[in-house]
C-alpha cells in the first residue's frame, strides 16, 4: 500500500506522512491511514508512541502526501473526550489490521471503555483542509487539520474546511 501511495494512488485513504525529525531536522516519512469523521480527517497511529508521533509533537507541523501532491498541516493534541468518536470510527474501519494494538477495545466498546484507553493514545487537531488523529499507542490519537499551502502558511493538526 505504501508503494501505491508514493506513486500517487491512495488506497482506502492512505497517505505518506512527512515530518521533520526532532533531532536531525531531516524529513522522515511513514505510510498512514487517513480517517474521515464528521467531515474532518484524522490520522491515527495504532502502534502508540512512535517516532513520527514524537517528531510531530516536536515540530508541530508536517505534510500528508499522495504521489507528488502534499498538504501542509499543524497539530493540536485532542482531549481524551475528543478522542472517543475518532477511536471508535478508526476501529470500525481498520480493526482487522490494527485491533491488536488497542488492548481488546473495539468499535462496539462503550464510550467509557474508549475513554479509558484514550490517555495511552495521543491525538492532535488542526485547522483548514484535513484533520489528522495520531493514535500513538494502544488508543492514542492525534488529529490534524491540513492547511492550504497556497493560502494558509500556518499548519495545524486537525483540519477544517
Amino acid at each position: 500500500m505504501a508503494l501505491l501511495t508514493r506513486q500517487g494512488i491512495s488506497v482506502l485513504g492512505s497517505r505518506v506522512l512527512a515530518v521533520q525529525g526532532r533531532t536531525s531536522g531531516q524529513w522522515r516519512t511513514t505510510p498512514v491511514n487517513l480517517l474521515t469523521v464528521g467531515g474532518r480527517r484524522y490520522l491515527v497511529a495504532p502502534r502508540g508512541q512512535t517516532q513520527w508521533v514524537r517528531n510531530l509533537r516536536a515540530a508541530g507541523t508536517g505534510e500528508l502526501r499522495v504521489g507528488r501532491r502534499a498538504e501542509s498541516f499543524r497539530g493540536r493534541e485532542l482531549t481524551d473526550d475528543e478522542k472517543v468518536p475518532v477511536l471508535r470510527a478508526y476501529l470500525k474501519r481498520w480493526q482487522a489490521e490494527v485491533g491488536i494494538f488497542f488492548e481488546g477495545t473495539g468499535p462496539d466498546s462503550t464510550d467509557d471503555q474508549l475513554r479509558a484507553i484514550a490517555p495511552k493514545h495521543p491525538a492532535s487537531k488542526s485547522s483548514v483542509s484535513i484533520n489528522l488523529a495520531a493514535h500513538a499507542g494502544p488508543g492514542r490519537v492525534a488529529t490534524t487539520t491540513l492547511l492550504n499551502p497556497v493560502t494558509d502558511h500556518r499548519a495545524i493538526c486537525g483540519m477544517t474546511g
